[in-house]
């Protein structure tokens, strides 16, 4: 399943040429991914009361084309990988049939002082609905 957010461009999101500043597509990807995860049913902070955190651990990039201010845009969200700790999600940034960015992200999960912990079984579950 893919999963798709909508994104509006705000001028505090672009530099001096009215482009998105390379850096706030980031923000765009992590709101993406954090809308995905909450529409499979996971709380993250009802993670992280459980002492438990998603953390990107790597990101991979590709700017295709430039994103304006008052742009509606799509961000699409997947799974692609999961293993004891990590997973990857890779994500695109969409205007309308066009595609702006081709990024994957690591994601790992960590328990409150830092170290790498298993990905309960439950979020497993939940997470697997968006691999493709």
């Amino acid at each position: 399943m893919v999963h798709n957010t909508q994104i509006r461009v705000y001028y505090e999101d672009t530099d001096m040429g009215g482009v998105v500043y390379y850096a706030n597509y980031l923000k765009f990807l992590e709101r993406g991914r954090s809308d995905a995860v909450r529409e499979a049913g996971i709380s993250q902070l009802e993670m992280r009361d459980a002492g438990l955190v998603f953390v990107v651990r790597r990101v991979e990039a590709d700017y295709l084309r430039p994103a304006r201010f008052e742009d509606l845009l799509r961000v699409q969200t997947t799974l692609e990988d999961m293993r004891g700790a990590r997973f990857t999600m890779p994500q695109s940034v969409w205007r309308g049939d066009e595609k702006l960015l081709d990024a994957r992200i690591d994601c790992a999960v960590m328990d409150m002082s830092g170290r790498a912990a298993r990905l309960p079984a439950e979020i497993r579950r939940k997470l697997a609905v968006f691999m493709g």
